[in-house]
């Protein structure tokens, strides 16, 4: 009888055990959240986008509060490339990633998912200093060239490269970070450089100028996607619903400034680009349209381009279809259940959308 009893208690404790064990399970202690890439001067900070103002805003922090989940943001200077490297050593959870980089990471066989839409149609400039006698793509032969090799940078650089009938093997190609790039350009130890819309500041200090950007030529349009790791996706569906409803939540504050943009540059400027370089950077373009969280047509038709793109430039050597990469299950979920089905609307493949100036 009294075995019959400890064994019952046994039981009992084993599964009290087994509850508490699952219940933990279904809640991290922490989210870890990388940022390919740092603010000026290295500042822990970006803007231009919703996951950067999910960030800046503190909407995780607040979300995950009465958990007792701690959220973590790291900022990297090594960009995509960096941001592979947290993946592939089980150290993030969820990031903003370019379209290059987190294809090179799903070719080579990490094991993402594209959870959701953001920093989408991003442009390129190409600096020069200012008395430099460069005035087009193709006078950059045979000169220094400077941009960070593995992000998004990359692969539009050659694409616009091979347009005006050049490659990167013809001209002497430099990786280096956004700041060392800021730097070398000040210098000149760089001829040209290849980077985002920090460069303008430089062109308005009379430092540099600006002589292609693909804010007149679209075609070459750089995007990034939410991307969440699949082993913490599989542990926690619960947490990453609720991780990929603040994205949409930012995403929708920041469409509702369209017709008045100002609030959303001046909070980006914590980034240290400035309020003027935002506004530049995004003329005559739907800060609505920037900033939806839908997969589109048109954004996996970008992406299958993206794919075959970069193995014909020799930057990944096995293609894959996109398609069973992207999850929309939780920004399903997150648009329901925020009452936001039909708030954006899916832009096609061809990319034509009605822009506001």
């Amino acid at each position: 009888m009294r075995r019959t009893r400890l064994f019952h208690l046994f039981i009992a404790v084993f599964g009290l055990a087994l509850f508490a064990g699952a219940a933990h399970a279904d809640k991290p202690s922490v989210i870890r959240l990388a940022y390919p890439g740092v603010g000026v001067g290295n500042r822990p900070f970006s803007g231009g986008n919703s996951v950067a103002t999910v960030h800046l805003k503190g909407l995780l922090e607040e979300e995950f509060k009465r958990d007792g989940i701690k959220v973590e943001w790291v900022f990297l200077r090594g960009a995509g490339p960096a941001t592979n490297e947290l993946y592939a050593n089980g150290l993030a959870d969820f990031s903003l990633l370019g379209d290059l980089p987190s294809i090179i990471g799903r070719s080579s066989g990490l094991k993402t998912r594209i959870l959701a839409a953001t920093a989408i149609r991003g442009n390129t400039y190409l600096a020069v200093p200012a008395d430099s006698s460069i005035q087009s793509i193709k006078d950059l032969k045979g000169k220094r060239v400077g941009f960070q090799k593995g992000t998004n940078i990359q692969l539009a650089v050659n694409k616009i490269l091979q347009a005006h009938g050049l490659a990167e093997k013809d001209i002497r190609a430099i990786s280096m970070d956004s700041t060392a790039l800021r730097l070398a350009l000040v210098t000149k130890d760089l001829d040209a450089v290849f980077w985002l819309n920090d460069l303008l500041a430089l062109r308005d200090q009379g430092i540099a100028k600006i002589v292609y950007s693909t804010a007149n030529d679209p075609r070459y349009l750089r995007h990034c996607s939410f991307v969440g790791s699949d082993d913490f996706i599989r542990k926690y569906p619960e947490i990453t619903k609720r991780v990929v409803k603040q994205v949409v939540i930012a995403a929708k504050w920041l469409s509702d400034q369209e017709a008045n943009p100002q609030t959303a540059y001046q909070l980006w400027t914590k980034s240290g680009v400035r309020f003027a370089d935002y506004k530049e950077d995004n003329k005559g373009v739907s800060l609505k349209v920037l900033s939806s969280p839908l997969i589109d047509p048109y954004l996996v038709s970008q992406y299958k381009i993206q794919v075959s793109e970069a193995k014909r430039f020799g930057l990944i050597k096995n293609p894959f279809e996109v398609e069973p990469w992207i999850d929309t299950s939780f920004l399903n979920e997150a648009l329901k259940e925020l009452g936001l089905e039909n708030y954006w609307a899916p832009v096609p493949a061809s990319g034509a959308v009605k822009n506001s100036s």
